[in-house]
C-alpha cells in the first residue's frame, strides 16, 4: 500500500439523519495497489469468508488498536497476559478438581484467547496508573495535595 488518504466521494453528502447516528460509517479510506496485490488481498478475504471491505476494515482496526506504543508496553502486556492466564488456570483447575472433573482443553484455549484480547488494554491501564501515582508523588513532594 503506497499511499492512503481519506476521501469523500464527489457529490456524495450523507443526509443529516445519517450523520447523527453514532457509529455510522461515513468516511472512506482509499489506497492504490497493483492488480497482483488486489488478487492477493481478495484471496485473503475470501479465505476468511469475508467481503473485501469487511476483511480490510477488521485488519486495519485490529492493527490500529493492538499495536504497542513501545517495547516496555509490549513486555508489560505479555506479563499481564501471563499473570491472567496463570491465575485463571489455577482457579479453573482447582474448581474442576473440587467438582471431581478435569480441566478441558477448550477451557485452556478460552483463557489464552481472553488473555490475548485483554493484554494490551491491561498493560496500558497499568502504565496509566503507574504514571498517575508518580504525578501524585511529585505533587506531594512539592507540598501539593
Amino acid at each position: 500500500m503506497n499511499s492512503s488518504r481519506t476521501l469523500s466521494p464527489a457529490g456524495s453528502v450523507a443526509p443529516p439523519s445519517e450523520e447523527a447516528k453514532p457509529g455510522f460509517r461515513t468516511k472512506t479510506i482509499a489506497t492504490r495497489i497493483t492488480p497482483e496485490e488486489l488478487a492477493e488481498v481478495e484471496a485473503a478475504a475470501e479465505r476468511d469468508g469475508k467481503s473485501l471491505a469487511e476483511w480490510f476494515r477488521e485488519l486495519v482496526l485490529n492493527s490500529a488498536r493492538q499495536r504497542p506504543a513501545d517495547p516496555v508496553e509490549l513486555l508489560l502486556s505479555e506479563v499481564a497476559a501471563t499473570r491472567y492466564m496463570l491465575l485463571n488456570l489455577f482457579h479453573a483447575t482447582a474448581q474442576a478438581d473440587a467438582e471431581g472433573k478435569h480441566l478441558l482443553p477448550d477451557s485452556v484455549l478460552k483463557i489464552r484467547d481472553t488473555a490475548d484480547r485483554k493484554k494490551l488494554r491491561t498493560a496500558r491501564k497499568m502504565l496509566e496508573e503507574f504514571f498517575a501515582q508518580g504525578d501524585q508523588g511529585a505533587n506531594q513532594t512539592r507540598g501539593r495535595p
